[in-house]
């Protein structure tokens, strides 16, 4: 740093332990995966031991974890926490509101969700006004293979990271419609990354229809999702579908509340 921006900005050290860390977090965040010290110590300009003994110390707070085999280090339980709680309470209001209006539109449950590990957490939920509907309240998980929102979020992934995930949680058959072998799932990733939507066939539930559109940030990566659902009696497949406008629509007011001004 040089004396004139030293001296706008007598507060900031870049050079401290907090900016340190703060730069190698978002260095792991953007790459979306696990990185080791040697590849952290090129993108930060540091010295190995240097990036080392903070990957270290924020594994010991819970912010970082190691991957399998203790070479690398991935986004820790503390800092999936924290990050989920900013989204969560980032214009929570505003992102509410237009979750209602949707609903109000399409009459069916209309959901926020996020990618948790290998899970796809709720984030937020505005339920139709209809006896027969699913509960699920916001902080529920359910799996990636067979939901809407979990499909989306899988299509958007690496191969390496999603088979990763795939390996991990399986694929169990939850209904007679769920897609329990990789080759088909691939083939329905592959045309959901073509379309822009997912929809899940009575897949996680025998009766339940959905379909979920993505949530990007500003450097157009998925990272949440905009879901509706409704028992199949009254919310088809054809119907979702219809309702796709209404759905994109509100994803982009949605993504003004997470990254305002993009």
């Amino acid at each position: 740093m040089d004396s004139k921006t030293s001296t706008l900005h007598p507060e900031r050290d870049t050079g401290s332990v907090v900016f340190r860390s703060l730069n190698l977090i978002s260095a792991i965040a953007r790459a979306g995966r696990p990185l080791a010290p040697p590849e952290l110590a090129v993108i930060l300009d540091l010295p190995k031991p240097t990036v080392h003994r903070i990957c270290v110390n924020l594994e010991s707070e819970g912010y970082l974890a190691r991957e399998p085999g203790g070479r690398k280090f991935g986004i820790g339980p503390r800092l999936f926490s924290l990050g989920l709680a900013v989204v969560r309470s980032g214009l929570s209001a505003e992102r509410h509101a237009i979750l209602k209006k949707l609903v109000d539109d399409i009459g069916e449950t209309c959901n926020f969700t996020a990618p948790v590990r290998d899970e796809v957490y709720y984030l937020d939920r505005v339920e139709a006004r209809w006896p027969l509907r699913l509960y699920l309240e916001p902080g529920s998980r359910v799996p990636m293979h067979c939901t809407s929102s979990g499909k989306l979020f899988l299509a958007d992934m690496s191969p390496v990271r999603r088979k990763r995930i795939l390996s991990l949680t399986g694929m169990p058959a939850l209904t007679t419609n769920t897609i329990t072998t990789l080759d088909d799932l691939e083939e329905e990733l592959k045309t959901i990354s073509e379309t822009g939507y997912s929809v899940d066939r009575q897949e996680f539930l025998m009766g339940l229809v959905a379909i979920a559109v993505p949530i990007r940030n500003a450097r157009n990566t998925v990272i949440a999702a905009l879901a509706c659902h409704g028992p199949i009696g009254r919310f088809s497949l054809e119907r979702a579908i219809e309702e796709l406008p209404r759905l994109r629509a509100a994803a982009s007011q949605i993504e003004m509340t997470i990254h305002p001004g993009h």
